[in-house]
C-alpha cells in the first residue's frame, strides 16, 4: 500500500513539473510578441529563479568548486542554451512545432550512444528514432520545402542537441555518484532531468563525497547562466516599464509582469522541485509517459490560448514523434548499460542513465 502511495505521489509530482514546463512557451510568447526580446524574457526567467533560489546556493557555496564542470555544462547547455533556443524558436515558429522538434532529443541521444560511445542499442530504440524522424517530417512539412521558418527549426534543434549535451553531463554525474557510494542500491527517477546519480545527496545537506543535491546544481547553474548570459542579453536595455502594461494572452489582457512570475515561478522554480521531489518514485517506464505530457500541454495551450492551430499532418507527426521519444527512452537504459569494445572487462558498468524529459 505504501508503495502504491509513494508511486502515485509521484506520477501526480512529475504531471505537475510536467505541465508547469509545457506552459513556458505559452506565457513567454506573448511577451515576445509584445516587444520584448527573447533573450530578455529568457534572462528575467533565469535571473528571477536564481534570485528564488539564492538560499539553497548559498548553503551549498562551495559545490562550484568541487563539481565545476557540472555546474557550468548545466547552466550554459541544460538552461541557457535550451531555453534561450527555445524562446528563439516560438518567437518564429508555433509553440507546439518548437517542442516537437525537441523532442528529437531522445533519438540525437542515441546516436551519441551509438556512434560516438561505441555502445549497442536495442532494435527498439532504432524503432523509436524511425518513429520521431518519420513523425517530424510531417510536423515541419518537409514535403512542401518546410511549412515554417526555417530559422527557428533550426533553434529547435539546436535546443535538442543541447539537451543531448545536458543528458551526456546527467550520465557524468551518475556515474561519479556511484563511484563515490559503490554501496549505494540503484534508484528509480522521474522526468527532472537530473538523473539518480545527483539525487542521491538529496536532504543530506553535504557538499562534499558523494553526488550533490540536485537543487543545489540547479540554483548555482541558474546563478552562472544568469551571469554568462547577462553578457549577450544585455538586460540594462530591458523596458522595465512595459512590464505594467497589458500583454494580450488569448482574448484576454494581462499585466507583463504577471506572465513574468508566472515564468519564473511556476514553469522553473516549482517545475524544477516538484520535479526532485517526485525522484526515486517512478520508474524510466513511467517517467518516460509523464514526460511526453510537457508536449501535449505546450501545444494544447497554445492552440486554445494563442489560437496556433495545428494540421492533420502535425498532429499525426507530432504523435509519431512523442511516440518514438518514449520508445527511444524506455529502450536507452538497457541499451547504454552494455559495455564499451575498448573497455576493460572489469570496468564498472554505469548503474544509471539520464532521464529524456526536455527542460525548457
Amino acid at each position: 500500500m505504501r508503495s502504491t502511495q509513494v508511486r502515485s505521489g509521484g506520477v501526480g509530482l512529475a504531471l505537475l513539473s510536467a505541465v508547469a514546463f509545457g506552459g513556458s512557451g505559452v506565457a513567454a510568447k506573448p511577451l515576445i510578441e509584445a516587444g520584448f526580446e527573447p533573450l530578455h524574457v529568457v534572462w528575467m526567467r533565469v535571473a528571477g529563479a536564481a534570485l528564488v533560489l539564492l538560499p539553497v546556493a548559498v548553503r551549498h557555496r562551495r559545490l562550484p568548486l568541487q563539481r565545476p564542470g557540472l555546474v557550468i555544462g548545466f547552466g550554459l547547455l541544460g538552461i541557457v542554451g535550451v531555453q534561450a533556443l527555445y524562446y528563439l524558436a516560438i518567437a518564429r515558429i508555433p509553440v507546439g512545432v518548437a517542442i516537437l522538434v525537441e523532442y528529437l532529443g531522445p533519438a540525437l541521444l542515441l546516436g551519441w550512444v551509438r556512434f560516438v560511445q561505441r555502445r549497442k542499442v536495442r532494435r527498439a530504440a532504432v524503432v523509436g528514432v524511425v518513429l520521431a524522424v518519420g513523425g517530424m517530417c510531417f510536423v515541419v512539412g518537409i514535403w512542401s520545402g518546410f511549412a515554417f521558418a526555417p530559422v527557428g527549426l533550426l533553434c529547435s534543434f539546436g535546443a535538442a542537441c543541447c539537451q543531448v549535451a545536458y543528458f551526456v553531463l546527467a550520465d557524468h554525474g551518475a556515474q561519479d555518484g556511484s563511484a563515490a557510494s559503490p554501496g549505494s542500491p540503484d534508484r528509480e527517477r522521474a522526468g527532472d532531468g537530473l538523473d539518480d546519480g545527483l539525487v542521491d545527496g538529496l536532504g543530506d545537506g553535504s557538499d562534499g563525497g558523494g553526488a550533490p543535491d540536485p537543487v543545489a546544481v540547479i540554483a548555482h547553474a541558474l546563478l552562472f547562466g544568469t551571469a554568462s548570459l547577462t553578457l549577450v542579453a544585455r538586460p540594462w536595455d530591458i523596458a522595465w516599464t512595459s512590464l505594467a502594461h497589458q500583454v494580450p494572452l488569448g482574448d484576454a489582457d494581462v499585466p507583463g509582469i504577471l506572465l513574468v512570475g508566472w515564468i519564473v515561478l511556476v514553469c522553473t522554480v516549482v517545475s524544477y522541485l516538484t520535479g526532485v521531489m517526485a525522484v526515486r518514485r517512478l520508474s524510466p517506464q513511467i517517467a518516460a509517459v509523464v514526460s511526453c505530457v510537457e508536449a501535449v500541454v505546450g501545444a494544447v495551450l497554445a492552440w486554445f490560448l494563442l489560437g496556433e492551430h495545428l494540421g492533420t499532418p502535425q498532429l499525426f507527426g507530432g504523435a509519431l514523434v512523442l511516440a518514438g521519444a518514449f520508445v527511444a527512452q524506455t529502450a536507452l537504459p538497457a541499451a547504454a548499460g552494455e559495455p564499451a569494445p575498448a573497455a576493460s572487462p572489469t570496468a564498472p558498468e554505469p548503474c544509471v542513465e539520464p532521464d529524456l524529459a526536455p527542460r525548457r
